[in-house]
């Protein structure tokens, strides 16, 4: 062999070594499955933990918390495949599942916080009656308990001056005159109550029929999944669940050491997140049946709402989109 040919040879060798090394260290990658998450609200507290305490990476999956605020906004990061699952408001999920979003399933709830959503209002207005023809603020889930809340005291929305509001503009509003009343949720409820001190909290959203009837908030979050991720590595989808609800069983059993854990997600002070997470309810495996049953009913009652109050184009089965095969045996 001539040396020119041994160079080559040589050469080629090595790039198939290293190819084949690549290839080798690709498929001993764990598989990225990153989720969709916010850093304002305590309800995702137990994927948090599941990624500090390496939950998933015990189970060979290597998962980050990508941050999107926004419910919707999180779906969509999921429909185009950047994240692999979320935990959201139910709300986004029941409009996507109104407009035929197929790429993903719902399976669990980890948290629920009845009683942290309610309406304020300012210095003369004591009860819902003196609400007539003034401008209430209120968004999103905010509203299905305003809507609540107006029905158990025999009112409708037509009633008041309604004003969709963002979440964070209540607080200002409220201070200069612009809304007599608005209804948001903690931690955001206490910057309205400070901004009007004198006021008066005229209700929450355990005082509607929602809360009397399935026990939970207006609309709680669900956990959801990629389909394509379900159908494709079921296994894959099984220690996704299984890390996730050991973050929430960490959650429950030593809320100290989940906020001890989480506090640099929300930048605050390891104290104020242990005493919001004291606010939350928090779900893992223990009887999850009965308890995705219960949600599954829950969203089925607000997808009606959502329609007749034209917050969606029809209704949907949401029961199409509960995928819990992947779920250990009860």
């Amino acid at each position: 062999m001539g040396r020119s040919n041994s160079v080559a040879f040589i050469a080629s060798f090595a790039i198939g070594a290293l190819a084949a090394l690549g290839s080798a260290l690709a498929q001993s990658a764990p598989p990225k499955l990153d989720f969709a998450g916010s850093v304002t609200w305590m309800g995702q507290v137990p994927v948090m933990v599941a990624i500090d305490k390496g939950y998933f990476k015990e189970v060979g999956l290597d998962v980050e918390i990508k941050v999107v605020l926004n419910s919707s906004d999180r779906i969509a990061a999921l429909t185009a495949g950047s994240v692999a699952f979320s935990n959201l408001g139910r709300v986004a999920v029941i409009s996507e599942m109104a407009r035929g979003n197929q790429s993903f399933y719902y399976f669990a709830n980890i948290d629920d916080s009845p009683g942290i959503e309610g309406c304020w209002a300012r210095p003369g207005i004591g009860s819902f009656a003196d609400l007539k023809g003034k401008k209430v603020a209120a968004n999103t889930s905010a509203e299905i308990t305003l809507n609540g809340l107006l029905a158990a005291h025999g009112m409708t929305i037509k009633d008041v001056s309604y004003m969709n509001l963002p979440p964070n503009e209540m607080a200002g509003a409220i201070s200069k005159g612009d809304v007599d009343t608005a209804c948001v949720w903690e931690p955001l409820l206490d910057g309205v109550k400070q901004a009007a001190p004198d006021g008066k909290l005229l209700g929450t959203d355990m005082d509607t029929d929602f809360y009397k009837k399935y026990g939970t908030q207006a609309a709680p979050d669900i956990v959801i999944i990629s389909k394509k991720l379900v159908d494709e590595h079921p296994d894959q989808a099984q220690k996704v669940a299984a890390a996730v609800f050991k973050g929430s069983e960490l959650t429950i059993k030593d809320p100290a050491e989940a906020a001890a854990t989480t506090a640099h997600y929300f930048r605050k002070p390891t104290d104020e997140v242990l005493a919001q997470i004291k606010t939350f309810r928090y779900f893992g495996l223990a009887g999850w049946p009965e308890h995705i049953k219960q949600h599954t009913a829950h969203m089925q009652t607000l997808a009606q709402w959502l329609y007749d109050n034209n917050k969606i184009p029809g209704v949907p089965d949401v029961a199409k989109w509960e995928n819990v095969s992947f779920l250990p045996k009860p």
